[in-house]
């Protein structure tokens, strides 16, 4: 006589296939909350990086701004403006500039430990990837840009709580396109020492254009044509516009405000757009 269980038809794989939990995505949302709060506590477990991202620039504008300051005067320049307060703006755009972008350095440390092999085969859209690590260097860039910027009375810049409000969006703007252009370089790169290299060649170039050294009124022709199609010359000149909040000196050095955040912002759309379709392909730095 047959057995009462043999008679009970086993499952076919496919029910088996639709009847098993299937994973499910956390969303954009938490993922990207998750990577986020990993860059934060990776960055203040290294004590070196929290010390060299505030005290190198805070170094380099003093140093500079001090030992050039009554000696150089350029053309454009605003009456009345020394040369140290004339690169304040520029020094906190320094600081986000070195911070977002080398802040991307742990995508190929992740690579190289195995941690970013693990997000990718994770059921979580390749975005949530981007926006976690993005978010995290816009929010490490930010922290000693604040902290600069509100020691801008102690030179004799003009302080106002509007201006300063300004300043911080303005920052967080840049720094999230710096993060983004930062990671578009990073993704497909397996070495620390060519992501310096790169980094040096595009880093130095993009900053000294920008006006945060010099006023493109006073600058070569061609050198202000470069200036012109530079993004972070509108994240410096809306630095500058912050600072000197409702003063007559605040739309002296660049265009109006409008241009300032439209390209800015689309800017920094861009970066992270292009930066989501690079993590979408897959290479054979993702498999290494």
């Amino acid at each position: 006589m047959a057995n009462a269980g043999s008679l009970v038809a086993s499952p076919t794989s496919l029910e088996l296939e639709q009847t098993s939990p299937q994973p499910r995505s956390g969303g954009i949302l938490l993922p990207a909350a998750s990577l986020c709060r990993r860059e934060l506590v990776r960055f203040l477990r290294q004590r070196h990086r929290v010390t060299s991202a505030f005290f190198t620039p805070l170094l380099f504008w003093v140093f500079l701004g001090a030992g050039m300051g009554r000696s150089f005067h350029f053309e454009g320049m605003p009456a009345g403006t020394t040369f140290l307060q004339f690169f304040f703006p520029g020094t906190v755009l320094f600081i986000l500039l070195s911070t977002a972008i080398f802040s991307t350095i742990s995508i190929i440390e992740d690579r190289k430990e195995g941690f970013l092999q693990s997000v990718l085969v994770a059921p979580v859209p390749r975005m949530a990837i981007v926006l976690g690590k993005v978010l995290g260097g816009t929010i490490l860039a930010m922290m000693p840009g604040i902290i600069f910027l509100a020691i801008a009375p102690l030179v004799g810049m003009p302080w106002k709580l509007a201006g300063f409000l300004a300043a911080c969006g303005m920052m967080l703007v840049v720094s999230f396109s710096l993060t983004a252009l930062g990671f578009c370089i990073a993704w497909r790169m397996t070495s620390t020492q060519g992501f310096h290299a790169i980094m040096m060649l595009l880093l130095l170039p993009l900053w000294f254009l920008s006006g945060a050294v010099f006023p493109p009124g006073g600058a070569w022709w061609p050198i202000r044509w470069l200036m012109r199609i530079n993004p972070l010359t509108y994240g410096w000149d809306g630095l500058w516009k912050s600072i000197y909040w409702n003063s007559p000196t605040a739309n002296l050095l660049g265009p109006s405000w409008g241009w300032v955040i439209g390209v800015s912002v689309a800017f920094a759309v861009a970066m992270v757009l292009f930066a989501s379709k690079l993590a979408s392909v897959r290479s054979r730095a993702d498999l290494q």
